[in-house]
């Protein structure tokens, strides 16, 4: 067998790795084997990650704690899985999944369970964030109706905007035009008309 290889991320310099790093330790892998990135996982242009695909050889080793360590969405845990097991030919074990462990069943059986799963438990994992985001929006929406105010105080809307706001959602005058018209930045006016969207929707939902 070859190296022994531990990965670890955080999706902001905020949050504790801690659970993941001592699950690591207690295999255990080697602390200078343990890659950890602390940064969003919009892409894989992670400075850890791309150094630890780069050390990877054919029979080496990795651990990863969950499925979701992978990728930010379906499509990105599936493809680095493909660049893992195909590509760099390493094994993979999930230590939250133990099916997820391609030192087992390595026959055709045993590598059409693992595709199996490794596609369920990625769609889950995705789901599971959409659904995570959709709650933080509608708290933050809730908390907004109840008074509660988020971040620096934020300017009052110029008084164009609301007719501005009306003529844009009616497709009548293009974000460009209805930012000028009550003489707002574009992207200004784009996030405070989406926001103003999400309000509306989230009233008739309630109604």
């Amino acid at each position: 067998m070859g190296t022994v290889y531990g990965y670890a991320r955080v999706s902001a310099r905020d949050q504790n790795e801690d659970r993941q790093m001592v699950a690591l330790q207690e295999i255990p892998v080697d602390d200078k084997n343990i890659y950890l990135d602390k940064q969003s996982g919009k892409d894989f242009n992670r400075p850890m990650y791309r150094k630890l695909l780069k050390r990877l050889k054919p029979d080496d080793l990795l651990y990863i704690k969950s499925i979701d360590r992978l990728g930010r969405d379906y499509k990105e845990i599936l493809e680095q899985w493909r660049v893992l097991t195909k590509e760099k030919r390493v094994d993979v074990v999930v230590m939250d999944m133990p099916l997820l462990d391609t030192r087992r069943g390595k026959d055709l059986m045993g590598t059409f369970l693992s595709d199996i799963v490794l596609q369920v438990l990625s769609f889950v994992a995705e789901n599971e964030r959409e659904n995570i985001r959709q709650r933080q929006m509608e708290g933050i929406l809730a908390a907004k109706k109840k008074g509660v105010k988020f971040g620096r105080p934020r300017k009052t809307l110029p008084p164009k905007f609301e007719d501005a706001f009306q003529h844009w959602s009616s497709g009548k005058l293009l974000t460009r035009q209805a930012a000028e018209f009550c003489a707002m930045a574009t992207s200004t006016f784009y996030r405070r008309a989406k926001e103003r969207e999400a309000c509306a929707q989230l009233k008739e939902k309630e109604m």
